[in-house]
């Protein structure tokens, strides 16, 4: 008989949804989306062979099997967690070098990091930030994660990570002031633009059907992150990928006033070297995990 593998990710989510009867608020404990929640637990659920929950609209509810697994199982892990925590107190960090542009690092990557270093505590990320292709990034690296399928050594393993769209964004307070209620408004706005990204407001008229302005007051930034930042403080309308504003989207710092007007973008692909050791697997591991679009 094959022996079986227990799904302890699966676990985890399980608990920490049965604790907050909600797959969205586990989410936000386990700094991942919603739908990585959902596929945990349903794997969870296939394992046993059992519902654990009985989904309704807006709720979660434990099911008397799902009760049950949930005061068996808590205590199990948590000795597990303890023991896992004083085993590696004492361990010595193992790093995994990780090279991303540096929007990505600061609207995405570090906002998540600190899912990775509570569940590995003995792997050190050490972050390093450059706009050059892969081919041509400075210093040695585990893992590169850059967009598109191009432009990638032979040597590097090479994997799809994640999808993206562009969208508009704009400060709450902002459109409180000057409304948006169709994409022609837009020219009561300044633009933001980022250099990085100099085609996306054409890209985007032509998609919402408007002609070219030459007189439209516009703003310009070196990277997305600076045209976030402008945005959150009411400097005008930006252009952003959804990977990159879904922080300041969650928290309401952001809104997509004309959420039907999406770009798809090119999917960010991750980069392994053949250097990397088993640090580097388990964080391209966790990257699959925190994914935004499935």
């Amino acid at each position: 008989m094959a022996e079986l593998t227990l799904p302890l990710n699966a676990i985890r989510a399980f608990l920490a949804a049965a604790r907050h009867q909600s797959f969205t608020l586990a989410a936000q404990e386990l700094n991942v989306t919603h739908g990585a929640v959902s596929r945990q637990i349903k794997n969870l659920e296939d394992y046993l062979g059992m519902p654990l929950f009985e989904r309704r609209i807006r709720q979660v509810l434990l099911t008397e099997r799902g009760r049950q697994f949930f005061e068996e199982a808590s205590p199990a892990l948590e000795m597990l967690a303890g023991a896992a925590r004083r085993v590696m107190r004492d361990a010595p960090t193992r790093p995994v070098s990780i090279n991303v542009r540096p929007s990505f690092a600061v609207r995405w990557l570090i906002p998540h990091l600190s899912g990775f270093v509570e569940r590995y505590p003995g792997i050190e990320p050490r972050v390093a930030t450059s706009t050059a292709i892969v081919s041509r990034a400075p210093g040695p690296f585990d893992i590169a994660i850059r967009r598109g399928e191009t432009n990638w050594p032979e040597s590097l393993k090479v994997q799809r990570f994640m999808e993206d769209e562009l969208l508009l964004v704009a400060s709450p307070a902002l459109l409180r002031n000057t409304p948006l209620p169709e994409a022609r408004a837009i020219a009561e706005h300044t633009l933001l633009l980022s250099r990085s990204r100099r085609g996306d407001w054409e890209e985007w008229k032509k998609l919402a059907g408007l002609k070219r302005s030459r007189t439209q007051p516009m703003l310009h930034f070196d990277h997305v992150h600076f045209v976030l930042q402008a945005a959150v403080d009411g400097l005008g309308l930006a252009l952003s990928p959804v990977s990159l504003a879904d922080n300041d989207l969650r928290s309401g710092r952001l809104v997509c006033p004309l959420p039907e007007l999406r770009l798809p973008l090119a999917p960010y692909y991750l980069g392994i070297s053949p250097q990397a050791g088993a640090e580097a697997q388990l964080f391209a591991k966790w990257l699959g995990e925190n994914r935004l679009l499935a």
